[in-house]
């Protein structure tokens, strides 16, 4: 996969603390932005199926879904 470089500003905070924790971990800066956007990016799935979940809850409105499902499945094989 081809990779991109990017040039960031991070608080001097923040990148004290990067420099800790790449160090403590023995992987490079990159590695670490690499690993905290991979994190973001499951985070933010997670978040989306929530939301989904949230928004279509209580929309079945003829009974037993499950029921229905299987009695459907049933009448095709």
């Amino acid at each position: 996969m081809p990779a991109k470089r990017i040039i960031m500003t991070i608080p001097d905070e923040d990148k004290l603390w990067l420099d800790a924790y790449t160090k403590i971990n023995k992987i490079s800066v990159a590695e670490a932005v690499r690993q905290g956007i991979s994190l973001l990016k499951q985070e933010q799935r997670q978040k989306t199926y929530q939301k989904f979940v949230e928004i279509t809850c209580g929309i079945w409105k003829k009974g037993n879904g499950l029921a229905y499902q299987q009695e459907m499945r049933g009448e095709r094989e």
